[in-house]
């Protein structure tokens, strides 16, 4: 299956502006499935869900949020992540400040297990002073990764009827 990226329009270059542009051009590439141009807006020292001490998908061993350092691990990540379908990727909204941009997305994926998910996730991306992302943090629905990573289908029906629980509740 065919997946369509899309983002919303690139920003004219100013600091958080151009850094918004940056991190649109990435998710282009990612549409793409090129990753050489993505390792190439990275800082040699990347961290890639690296800065958080007690994240959950990590601890459940959850591949795709290994913490990772450098642009050959963030490779790896690529690597994983081509064993995983992309039912759906697309770029709500980018916000910038002078050093960080946040991208609010939505994802659904079928992961090798058979499990799947939507999500709706923020990706927070960090920049050097040389205008290299220097870090990226996932903030994700842990609990829906995790028992999806372990091969339960999470996404919930639509109950056309509207007599079920709304979409994304547990039904309790």
């Amino acid at each position: 299956m065919a997946t369509t990226i899309t983002t919303p329009p690139s920003a004219p270059a100013t600091t958080g502006l151009s850094h918004t542009a940056t991190v649109a051009a990435l998710y282009e590439a990612f549409g793409r499935g090129d990753v050489p141009t993505i390792l190439g807006m990275l800082a040699e020292d990347v961290t890639w869900d690296g800065d958080w001490a007690d994240n959950f998908g990590q601890r459940g061993h959850v591949d795709h949020f290994r913490p990772r350092t450098g642009k050959s691990q963030v490779g790896a990540f690529f690597a994983v992540l081509a064993t995983v379908t992309v039912e759906e990727f697309a770029v709500l909204d980018l916000l910038a400040s002078d050093r960080q941009v946040v991208a609010q997305v939505v994802i659904a994926l079928k992961l090798p297990k058979g499990g799947r998910l939507r999500d709706e996730e923020l990706h927070l991306w960090t920049f050097g002073a040389d205008g290299r992302i220097t870090a990226l943090r996932h903030y994700i629905d842990t609990a829906t990764h995790l028992a999806a990573a372990a091969g339960t289908d999470t996404r919930m029906p639509i109950d056309p009827a509207g007599d079920g629980p709304p979409r994304g509740s547990m039904g309790m």
